[in-house]
C-alpha cells in the first residue's frame, strides 16, 4: 500500500496500475486515448490483464468508468470501455460498458488537487436506470476499469454508486497511475 492509500484510504476493496504515468507512457497513452489508436487497445489491455490478474480472477463483472455522452460523442469512445471490452475478451469475464452513467458532464480534472476533484465529480455517477433491472449487484465482485488513476477522486465516486446498488466488492483495474513524488510503489 502507498503512502497516498495510508493517508487517504481508498473507498474500493483493492487497486492496480500495470503502468506509472511518466514520460515514457504519457505519450503511449495519450495516442490510445486522444489520437484514435484504437489498435493499442489489445496490447495495453494485455498489460492491465497481466498486473491484475488476481483481480481479473476474482471478479464477476468489469464495469469501465463511464464519459457523458458529450464527450462520448467528441472523442467517438470511450477509452476506459475498450480496455474493458478487451479485458473481458482476454479472461473471459463478463462485462457492460451500460451499467454506470456519467449523469452531467464535469469539467477536466486536469490541473485540480484532490479536493477539488472529489468537488468535481461529486453526485455524477449513477446506475443507468435501464441497467437497475438487467443487472442484480447483490454479492457481486466489480472490476472497475479507468484509463488513469490520479487522485482517485473518479474511481471513488463510482464505488460510492456501485456500494450503494450492491455490490460486494469492488477493485479498480487501471492503465496508468500518477505517482506523485514520496508517494511510494503502486
Amino acid at each position: 500500500m502507498c503512502g497516498a492509500c495510508l493517508a487517504h484510504p481508498p473507498a474500493y476493496d483493492r487497486g492496480i496500475s500495470a503502468l506509472v504515468y511518466d514520460d515514457a507512457s504519457r505519450a503511449l497513452i495519450l495516442g490510445f486515448k486522444r489520437a484514435d489508436r484504437l489498435e493499442l487497445a489489445k496490447p495495453l489491455a494485455g498489460l492491465m490483464a497481466q498486473a491484475g490478474r488476481d483481480l481479473l480472477a476474482q471478479a464477476d463483472l468489469i464495469v469501465p468508468v463511464p464519459l457523458h455522452r458529450t464527450r462520448l460523442l467528441s472523442r467517438r469512445f470511450n477509452q476506459s470501455a475498450v480496455l474493458a471490452r478487451a479485458l473481458a475478451q482476454i479472461s473471459g469475464t463478463s462485462w457492460t460498458p451500460f451499467l454506470l452513467e456519467r449523469t452531467r458532464r464535469t469539467p477536466s480534472q486536469g490541473g485540480l488537487n484532490r479536493a477539488e476533484r472529489t468537488r468535481n465529480v461529486r453526485g455524477a455517477f449513477r446506475i443507468r436506470p435501464k441497467a437497475q433491472a438487467t443487472h442484480v449487484l447483490r454479492n457481486t465482485h466489480i472490476l472497475l476499469v479507468d484509463d488513469v488513476l490520479t487522485t482517485g477522486a473518479t474511481v471513488t465516486a463510482c464505488t460510492g454508486v456501485l456500494r450503494k446498488a450492491g455490490a460486494s466488492s469492488i477493485s479498480v483495474l487501471t492503465l496508468a497511475r500518477v505517482v506523485t513524488p514520496g508517494q511510494g510503489p503502486i
